[in-house]
């Protein structure tokens, strides 16, 4: 650990020095392939040049105004085209730094837009366990994974969750429209136990990000949602931190679902990981009550920087002229049949799961009786350093509420080509042999 820097744990990595493309290397030379996109946010790849273009062009003019002194053409003009990706009737936007300020921007959105509406007893959000929305305190408020929330219990009030459409875990079909109703009843009793009249809105990932591994939900169960929300007048928030940019095929998830959100939360891919970015796209009379009411009271600093602004707009041209959502099925299909593939050699492979290029696998002691490994082997971790030795980067996270079981995110960049998936594939491939053969012997 650096004398004065400090992250989240005491695990070193190499100091890195360049990035193009897919691809990282550290000051010793060594590269990296980057299976995860970083934390699924480097959707265009590393370093492309259209985008250092247009910072630098922006450079050149204002990297900051402070929004509350001048407007800017920029933003002005990336609000108008990200509004244009949303679904219909989402045409209101406010830019951010980040993922968990996105959360809380759409949090405090909701809240006082129903005040200005005359409920002001309506303030639960109910969200799902397992879930991740950030880590300020209003989205750990809201995040369904007890090992991120449960130190600061005392410092907030923690949202009602339900348990997530975990399909798969639950022997259930996720192509029958039963499923979907089954889950979707259990949103409706969580609504009716905590009171109709408190809750304020529903907030779900459309897909999952790593919290339920790339978790697609079962027929029906986003348009359920969308029904039960307007049964008993709630708002329906979609978190697409992950999700969004290109991803799982369509700009947003939302597309893939005839069940359009109040509010969209986006952030990671929106910006690539060139500059912090995040936006919450909105239903324009929620933001029109609330301005009429007496103004948003929420707002950040660096909000809608116009370098913020023209990175976006950088990584949106790249998006469209290279036309990365089709790319991200056509790819993400390659990667999920590969993955499947391995699911067949390895039977500690328990599922595989996924849309466009975002995709998950979980390991397994038993995939029929889907047990969890031993927890204290800590395969989560102990794969994904394997990988990073053999040159390959992939995300994990433990499956079950964060306290035990194993998934890992493989998630490239939109841009990857057939043949890096080939070489992604053949390291993941090294990476899993060595895990089994140091740690799983008994069950390989």
């Amino acid at each position: 650990m650096s004398d004065h820097l400090f992250y989240q744990s005491r695990q070193t990595r190499p100091f890195i020095d360049r990035a193009e493309g897919i691809y990282l290397w550290d000051v010793d030379g060594q590269r990296y392939l980057d299976g995860s996109s970083g934390a699924m946010v480097s959707n265009i790849g590393h370093s492309h040049p259209h985008v250092l273009s247009c910072m630098a062009e922006q450079m050149q003019k204002a990297t900051f105004a402070y929004r509350l002194h001048f407007q800017s053409d920029i933003v002005e003009r990336f609000a108008k085209r990200l509004a244009q990706k949303a679904p219909a009737g989402l045409d209101k936007v406010f830019f951010v730094s980040g993922g968990s300020e996105a959360v809380e921007t759409a949090i405090k959105l909701a809240r006082q837009a129903t005040i200005a509406r005359g409920e002001p007893d309506r303030f639960k959000i109910i969200s799902r366990t397992p879930s991740y929305h950030g880590s300020t305190l209003g989205a750990v408020a809201v995040t369904g994974t007890p090992p991120f929330a449960d130190p600061f219990a005392p410092m907030m009030r923690e949202m009602p969750k339900v348990r997530a459409p975990l399909h798969y875990l639950d022997g259930l079909d996720m192509d029958d429209p039963a499923t979907g109703a089954h889950y979707v009843q259990q949103m409706e009793e969580k609504i009716l136990a905590e009171g109709p009249e408190s809750v304020l809105a529903v907030l779900v990932e459309p897909i999952g990000g790593a919290s339920t591994g790339a978790l697609v939900p079962p027929a029906g169960y986003m348009e359920g949602l969308r029904a039960l929300c307007d049964k008993y007048g709630l708002l329906l928030i979609y978190d697409e931190v992950m999700t969004g940019g290109g991803r799982t095929g369509t700009y947003f998830a939302a597309d893939h679902f005839g069940a359009t959100p109040d509010m969209i939360i986006s952030a990671k891919g929106l910006g690539g990981g060139y500059v912090p970015l995040g936006a919450v796209i909105s239903r324009n009379d929620l933001v029109e009550d609330v301005l009429d009411h007496g103004g948003f009271l929420h707002g950040f600093t660096n909000a809608a920087m116009p370098l913020a602004a023209a990175a976006g707009m950088g990584v949106l041209d790249v998006v469209e002229d290279e036309q990365l959502c089709a790319r991200a099925s056509r790819i993400g299909g390659m990667v999920y049949n590969r993955l499947r593939d391995l699911q067949s050699q390895y039977p500690f492979i328990g599922d595989v799961r996924g849309k466009g290029l975002l995709l998950a696998f979980e390991l397994m002691a038993d995939a029929t009786t889907k047990q969890v490994l031993p927890k204290e082997l800590n395969a989560h971790a102990k794969l994904v350093n394997i990988a990073y030795d053999n040159g390959l980067i992939i995300y994990s996270r433990r499956t079950r509420n964060g306290a035990e079981g194993d998934h890992f995110m493989v998630c490239p960049p939109l841009i990857s080509s057939a043949a890096q998936v080939d070489e992604l594939m053949g390291l993941l491939e090294k990476s899993l042999a060595q895990f089994a053969d140091l740690y799983l012997k008994e069950v390989a």
